[in-house]
């Protein structure tokens, strides 16, 4: 039950949009503005251990170093997903397959902004982009 619960939390951002989507035209012609985070923002996430962790590890592994261990920073990130996904009662092997890109797209994201950790604030913004 408890992977039922997380893999539905995982993919409720997905099934809003359409119906978002099917609402807006079966309205009347309104202007209207409306704000779909793409990456289904989650302050439960955000709040982890486990997302901190990762934020330590980026930190560590990849602040001013111009030619990091990719490979062990992705194997590092990975272990820190699978424990994150027990402590939801998640599939440890489905969450590194939903997340598998994260490791070497926060490589690319430092590699083009080292500021973005600077604070964990502006590691989740470069991770999910603004609010």
């Amino acid at each position: 039950m408890n992977t039922r619960k997380a893999l539905v939390a995982l993919l409720a951002p997905l099934m809003v949009a359409p119906a978002l989507a099917v609402a807006q035209h079966a309205q009347p012609a309104q202007p209207q503005t409306i704000t779909l985070d793409a990456q289904g923002h989650s302050p439960e996430w955000e709040q982890s251990p486990h997302w901190r962790e990762f934020y330590e590890l980026s930190v560590t592994m990849l602040r001013g170093n111009p030619a990091p261990d990719v490979a062990g920073y992705e194997q590092k990130s990975y272990e820190i997903f699978r424990a994150f996904a027990r402590s939801m009662g998640a599939s440890p092997e489905g969450m590194i397959d939903h997340l598998k890109n994260i490791p070497r797209e926060i490589v690319g994201i430092v590699k083009e902004d080292p500021k973005a950790l600077d604070s964990y604030e502006g590691f989740l913004v470069a991770l999910r982009g603004p609010r």
